[in-house]
């Protein structure tokens, strides 16, 4: 007797299902590689440290992806789109329309960079200042939210339409403050002295808004 053939039905069944239970394995890899970048460092970031947090040996780790390369790879690239949902989530729940839109915005801001999200992306910068390889991962993604949050403002901030030195200042000035102060409270943090800077660049921007 020849070999019995599968219906065609069930075999494309069966290749949909190991089609999924991989994309959740893969998943599940990229995941705990962040939580790796956040907890560890990048550093610490190893085949090894991603395949325990995923629950999975290393060696089915490495199935679905052969290097530490790859899996950063593929991290950086969840990390980003991850990165854009919760910048939008904050902007979401300051902005519901309507209100004291400086005060809205900078809350929303310094929310984002206060986020998970926004850590493991700072560890991968910083990482990336002694690792072209990395630095050319994540060029592009940088570049892509620098896009979205110059067009968030201009809706956010229409009459700036026009002043274009004043409006680059305040992204400027926000942007590197809000970020600076998050990345110092990794370290050690301060209430009071994020307090004073957070209301002086408050005061900075409505002065900017109504210049």
């Amino acid at each position: 007797m020849g070999n019995v053939m599968p219906p065609a039905g069930r075999t494309q069944e069966s290749s949909g299902w190991q089609a999924q239970k991989s994309a959740a394995t893969r998943h599940r890899i990229v995941e705990a590689t962040i939580r790796c970048f956040v907890e560890l460092g990048y550093a610490g970031t190893t085949t090894t440290a991603i395949a325990a947090r995923a629950g999975l040996s290393r060696g089915a780790m490495l199935h679905h992806f052969p290097s530490k390369i790859d899996v950063v790879r593929a991290a950086v690239e969840h990390l980003h789109g991850k990165r854009l949902k919760a910048f939008r989530k904050s902007l979401e729940r300051q902005l519901p329309g309507g209100g004291d839109r400086v005060r809205q915005a900078l809350d929303a801001y310094w929310g984002h960079v206060r986020h998970p999200m926004f850590v493991a992306f700072l560890e991968l910068a910083v990482a990336a200042r002694t690792d072209r390889e990395l630095a050319a991962m994540l060029l592009p993604a940088r570049q892509a939210f620098e896009t979205e949050w110059r067009r968030t403002a201009r809706e956010v901030f229409p009459e700036w339409l026009g002043h274009e030195e004043r409006f680059e200042l305040a992204l400027d000035l926000s942007r590197h403050v809000l970020e600076g102060l998050a990345a110092d409270s990794m370290v050690h943090r301060d209430a009071a002295r994020e307090q004073r800077l957070l209301g002086h660049l408050e005061r900075t921007l409505r002065e900017l808004v109504g210049g």
